[in-house]
């Protein structure tokens, strides 16, 4: 059976020019996400620096702008002097947030040259679990300061005489968590954000600083963490952080609200935009706090016991390793959508992570790197998602959900580059049974349309997965029968699909 529905925008009603750090990853020290992940001496693929090439081939077609370093929970605890000069005398340290051994082979000048090579943007965070403000402004000073003090000669002395240049910094991870070295209440929390937010911009006033919000929407002190942390620290940071990661409810267990969670997380940003925006008027304040959404995807089947305390305190253990579905790679999809359509606060987001952990990217030790099924709806946006944001009006049957109420089968954004005369239409249909003809009208976008790309993600199993045997079970594919009109597209859209179609008009 199909169904009709329609999208329409119009050039004059845009959100935002889209930030391309929404197209973010993260990489923690955790499990083998460093360690037999992107970083594996001795691999045939190796650089002289222990890099896996086919790691980083992967990441540069993932198309991730901004990475996330060195964690996570990892964070609270470490030092970073560890991370610094010949690898022989680093010191070996117990890690308390995953139970391991760190080797601290990997460190920010190894760090930084993998950023380098798959040409990335690094976003580094300071420990304000066992450390704190003066740690902070030691380690920006070593990494940012030309030279001329014992740090910035320290890291001269390491090899790199020109200044790293590092210029996203996240103030702490997760701090409300009770799971995190050293958890702190909202007021000590902010109040240690202000001084280091503080210092760190004294040291170098170029520096983007992100305090932590809360570790997830459903921590019972939300809200409040926000109001008080932002009663400290408003005037010293740019952004707050978001983290979320989608679950299935033994409750309710159905695709329909497992895909509704992209509503759930809609709330969860326009929720935390309203109470930074309430703080600001509390201070008579006109600046606007933007959002970082610097931890984000589907993890539920291996999320439970994993990362209890393991014997032996080993080295990069096979932690968090979540086996995507191509139902996972579609809410994927969706939250891009939504993520797009916030663009006018919403500015970073990281999906974690890159390797193994987690993440769009496995590997096996020695052998071969492959794509998980999530990998593809991020490298199809990061791709071609550039210029401005269009507001999107959707016209589609809906679905019951017991938390939204009716939401519709149709999932969309826009991106509009006027550089290129390109128009990039993401498109989820959430109908697990029907096709969906959709009519989309393009207004002000120019006329006699020539399609660019058109590809879909689909599977007839939901729960089909990608493996090192069979890399592109779930893939995309050709999305064909696309009828293009003066002003917009027609196209008949499979149940359950995924879908991107790209167009450039021919005449203004």
């Amino acid at each position: 059976m199909t169904f009709q529905a329609a999208l329409i925008v119009d050039r004059d009603f845009d959100i935002a020019p889209l930030d391309r750090r929404l197209f973010g990853v993260f990489v923690e020290h955790l499990g083998r996400c460093v360690y037999n992940g992107i970083h594996e001496p001795g691999h045939p693929s190796a650089d002289e620096h222990g890099f896996r090439g086919d790691v980083a081939e992967l990441t540069k077609e993932l198309g991730a702008t901004i990475v996330r370093y060195p964690g996570g929970n990892f964070m609270s605890g470490y030092n970073w002097e560890d991370g610094v000069g010949p690898k022989e005398q680093r010191p070996r340290r117990l890690d308390l947030a995953w139970f391991s051994t760190e080797t601290n082979q990997v460190g920010t000048h190894e760090f930084m040259h993998w950023c380098r090579k798959v040409g990335i943007e690094p976003m580094f965070g300071v420990n304000l679990g066992t450390r704190g403000p003066d740690e902070a402004r030691h380690y920006l000073e070593y990494c940012n300061h030309p030279g001329g003090t014992a740090l910035s000669d320290l890291r001269r002395s390491h090899g790199a005489e020109e200044p790293l240049g590092i210029k996203f910094w996240c103030l702490g991870n997760e701090m409300d968590g009770p799971w995190q070295i050293c958890q702190k209440t909202p007021d000590e929390y902010g109040r240690i954000a202000k001084e280091t937010a503080k210092l760190m911009r004294w040291v170098d006033p170029t520096v983007e600083l992100a305090a932590c919000g809360s570790s997830a929407y459903d921590m019972p002190t939300y809200g409040v963490w926000e109001d008080r942390v932002l009663e400290h620290c408003f005037e010293f940071v740019d952004y707050l952080s978001l983290h979320s990661y989608f679950v299935k409810p033994p409750a309710d267990t159905s695709t329909e609200s497992f895909f509704a969670q992209i509503e759930t997380n809609a709330r969860y940003i326009e929720d935390t935009v309203a109470i930074a925006d309430a703080v600001a008027t509390r201070k008579r304040s006109n600046k606007r706090l933007m959002l970082s959404f610097d931890e984000w995807n589907v993890w539920y089947r291996a999320r439970h016991g994993e990362h209890l305390k393991q014997a032996g305190w080993p080295e990069a253990p096979r932690l968090l390793e979540e086996v995507y579905t191509a139902e996972d790679a579609l809410l994927i999809g969706g939250m891009l959508t939504m993520f797009m359509n916030h663009a006018d606060r919403l500015k970073v987001a990281c999906m974690a992570q890159l390797c193994n952990v987690i993440a769009p990217i496995m590997t096996e030790p020695g052998g071969p790197a492959w794509r998980q099924t999530i990998f593809h709806p991020f490298a199809q946006a990061a791709r071609w998602a550039r210029g401005d944001v269009l507001r999107p009006v959707i016209e589609s049957p809906s679905f019951a959900n017991a938390r939204h109420g009716e939401l519709p089968y149709l999932c969309a954004s826009v991106v509009d580059d006027a550089a290129t005369g390109q128009t990039a239409i993401f498109l989820l249909n959430r109908h697990l049974t029907d096709e969906m003809d959709l009519s989309i009208a393009l207004r002000g976008l120019g006329i006699e349309r020539q399609l660019v790309s058109a590809e879909q993600l689909h599977s007839a199993d939901l729960n089909a997965s990608n493996t090192a045997d069979a890399p592109d079970r779930v893939a995309p594919q050709p999305l064909d029968g696309i009828a293009t009109l003066d002003d917009g597209l027609s196209v008949r859209l499979k149940p359950a699909s995924w879908n991107v179609i790209v167009t450039k008009a021919l005449r203004a």
